[in-house]
C-alpha cells in the first residue's frame, strides 16, 4: 500500500475499520514534543474532557460575534437577539458532535475524513471552502487585535502606530502557531479564566452604562419572530460553521471514553457563554452609540483607564487564543494535504496568507453589513460539505471506516468522487436561493443528493466499497 509524503508515519491497522493502534511492542506516549502534527492516524491524544472544554472556550472568542450582534440590531429585540445566540449555540453543538464523531473514533483529521467523500483529489473543494474564511477571519481578528494593542500604547506611552503593532502582533501569532496543539492546549487553559472574568466584567459595565436607553429601545421593541429570527441564529451559527467541517482536527486530540451526548454538551456549553456575552455586548452597545467597531465598542462601555487597559488586553489575547485554535490549524493541514509541506511551514505561510486579507477594510464603520454577507455566503458552501460527510459516515460507511483504504492514493479513494461534487453544488443553489438561512438551506438537498447518487449511479460504486 502506498501512503502520501505526510501520512508515513501512520500505521495500517490490521482490521479494517478498527482505529489506528501503536505498532506491537510500542507504548503509545502521554504527551508530544511542540509542533508534532501529522495527517497520520493520532496515536497521542493530549486533552481530556476538562483541557478540551477549556480549549474550546477560549478558542471560541471570535470578534467578529459582536459584529454580527451589531448587525442584527433593528431587527431584533433583546429577548430574540439572546434567544437566537442560544439556538445557534446549541446547533453548533449538536454538529460538531455529529461530524467530530469519526475524526474522535479514528484519530483522522478532516482532509483524511473527506477523501472517503471527494476523493484523494476531490478534497481540495472543501479544503479550500475550509480554509479561505479562517484566513479571512485570522488577519481580521489580528487588525482588531492589533488595533488593541495600539489603543494601549497611544493611551499610556504616546506610541501611535496600528501598522508596526499589526505586523508584530502577526509574527506573535505565527511563533505560537508553530507549537501545534501542545501549544494550543496550554494557551486556551491558562486563558480562559481571564477571558471568562473579562466578559463578565464588560457585559455588567454595558448594561449599567446604557441600562435605561437599552430598555427604552430594545426591551419594548416587538422584533421578529419570522425569517429574520432564524437568519439571526444562522449568523451566529454560521461564525463557528467553519468548525463544524474540521472538528476531526480537535476531536483527534481528545482521549478517548466520553460519550455523544456529553461530548455536545461540551461542545454547545463552551461555545454559549463567549458567544452570547460578546454578541449581545455588540447589539447593545451599537443600539446605544450606533459603534460596530469592537474596539470602539469597548472604549465607550468603560470610562475607567486602568479598567480599559485591562479590557484592550483582553481584546489582544481573544484574538490569540481565537486565531491558533480555528484559524490556523484548518488551512495548515489543507496545505500539509495538497503540497505535502511540514506542520511548522505551513503555519508560517498560513500567517503571511493572513496579511493578503486587507483586514483593514473589514474593520469599517459600515463594516457589519459586509461581514454579515460574508457570513451567509460561505455557510452556503459550508453546509452542504458538511451534510455530505455526515452522509457518507453514517448512512454510506455506517461509522466504519478502512483507514488502509483512507490513506492509500492508489485505492478506491483516488480521484474525484462526483456524486459529492454534484451534491455540493445542488446543496449550494438551494442555500444561495435562501441566503438568509443558507445553512439550514443546503442540508437536505446536499444530503439527500450525495445518498441517491452513491446508492444509484454507477461510476460512484467504487467509492462505495
Amino acid at each position: 500500500m502506498r501512503h502520501s509524503a505526510p501520512d508515513s508515519a501512520a500505521v495500517a491497522p490490521e482490521v479494517a475499520g478498527a482505529p489506528a493502534a501503536a505498532p506491537t511492542g510500542a507504548a503509545t506516549p502521554a504527551t508530544k514534543a511542540l509542533g508534532e502534527e501529522t495527517l497520520a492516524p493520532q496515536q497521542t491524544r493530549i486533552m481530556g474532557r476538562s483541557s478540551y472544554f477549556l480549549a474550546w472556550f477560549g478558542g471560541c472568542v471570535s470578534i467578529g460575534t459582536f459584529t454580527m450582534g451589531s448587525s442584527v440590531v433593528g431587527t431584533l429585540n433583546l429577548y430574540q437577539a439572546t434567544l437566537a445566540i442560544a439556538i445557534g449555540c446549541f446547533v453548533i453543538g449538536i454538529a460538531l458532535a455529529i461530524n467530530g464523531a469519526a475524526g474522535y473514533k479514528y484519530g483522522i483529521p478532516f482532509m483524511v475524513q473527506a477523501r472517503s467523500a471527494f476523493g484523494f483529489t476531490g478534497t481540495r473543494l472543501p479544503g479550500l471552502v475550509r480554509a479561505v474564511p479562517a484566513v479571512v477571519w485570522y488577519g481580521f481578528q489580528s487588525w482588531i487585535g492589533a488595533g488593541a494593542l495600539n489603543m494601549v500604547s497611544a493611551t499610556l506611552f504616546g506610541f501611535d502606530n496600528l501598522v508596526f503593532f499589526f505586523i508584530a502582533f502577526q509574527f506573535l501569532q505565527i511563533g505560537l502557531s508553530v507549537m501545534g496543539f501542545q501549544g494550543i492546549k496550554w494557551l486556551e487553559n491558562i486563558g480562559s479564566a481571564f477571558i471568562l472574568a473579562s466578559l463578565v466584567y464588560m457585559f455588567y459595565s454595558t448594561v449599567v452604562r446604557y441600562g435605561d436607553v437599552l430598555s427604552a429601545n430594545l426591551l419594548t421593541m416587538e422584533g421578529s419572530w419570522g425569517m429574520p429570527f432564524w437568519g439571526a441564529t444562522m449568523l451566529f451559527l454560521g461564525i463557528y460553521s467553519t468548525m463544524m467541517l474540521n472538528v476531526g482536527d480537535y476531536a483527534r486530540e481528545h482521549k478517548q471514553g466520553t460519550g455523544p451526548g456529553l461530548l455536545t454538551t461540551i461542545y454547545a456549553m463552551s461555545i454559549l457563554p463567549c458567544t452570547l456575552f460578546m454578541g449581545l455586548i455588540g447589539f447593545m452597545v451599537s443600539e446605544a452609540t450606533g459603534t460596530a467597531d469592537p474596539i470602539q465598542v469597548f472604549a465607550n462601555a468603560v470610562d475607567n483607564t486602568p479598567l480599559l487597559m485591562t479590557t484592550l488586553l483582553f481584546i489582544a489575547f481573544a484574538q490569540v487564543t481565537t486565531n491558533v485554535l480555528n484559524n490556523v490549524v484548518p488551512p495548515t493541514y489543507v496545505l500539509m494535504d495538497v503540497f505535502k509541506l511540514k506542520f511548522t511551514t505551513s503555519t508560517v505561510i498560513v500567517g503571511l496568507l493572513a496579511f493578503a486579507t486587507f483586514p483593514w477594510k473589514l474593520v469599517q464603520p459600515d463594516s457589519a453589513a459586509g461581514l454579515q454577507l460574508f457570513v451567509q455566503t460561505y455557510s452556503a458552501f459550508l453546509g452542504p460539505i458538511f451534510a455530505v460527510l455526515v452522509v457518507d459516515y453514517y448512512i454510506i460507511r455506517r461509522r466504519t471506516l478502512d483507514l488502509g483504504k483512507l490513506y492509500d492514493e492508489s485505492g478506491p479513494y483516488r480521484g474525484v468522487n462526483v456524486a459529492a461534487l454534484i451534491a455540493t453544488a445542488v446543496g449550494i443553489a438551494a442555500a444561495l436561493t435562501f441566503s438568509s438561512i443558507s445553512w439550514y438551506a443546503s442540508l437536505v438537498p446536499a444530503g439527500l443528493t450525495y445518498y441517491l447518487l452513491m446508492k444509484h449511479w454507477a461510476p460512484c460504486q467504487r467509492f462505495c466499497q
